[in-house]
């Protein structure tokens, strides 16, 4: 009970400029978050013009596991971006509250 006052209390000292930082950075997930729907949309319709592609079947099975392996490996790399800019906004936000408790 006693932590989450005190997280209260830091959160009502937040100053406009931190606020305006917390509104860039989810603006900059919302943005992440749209650029990988569209990579994944294309993809999938990637998959289905293969599926739907005129071409005898062990040539489009090849292209469509070529394919799944490289939409593999790119979501892997993404995933761990993610987890790096996460981390790393983590340990930003923590060196953040710190401070502030410090202060105080």
């Amino acid at each position: 009970m006693a932590r989450e006052k005190e997280l209260d209390r830091v959160e009502d000292e937040t100053t406009d400029d931190e606020l305006e930082e917390i509104v860039e950075a989810e603006g900059a997930s919302a943005i992440v978050g749209f650029l990988s729907g569209l990579v994944l949309g294309a993809l999938a319709g990637a998959g289905i013009a293969l599926l739907l592609a005129p071409e005898r079947g062990d040539v489009t099975r090849r292209r469509i596991r070529k394919k799944f392996r490289d939409v593999s490996t790119d979501a892997r790399e993404q995933l761990d971006d993610w987890k790096d800019d996460a981390g790393r906004e983590l340990r930003r936000r923590q060196r953040q509250i710190r401070k502030r408790l410090d202060r105080d």
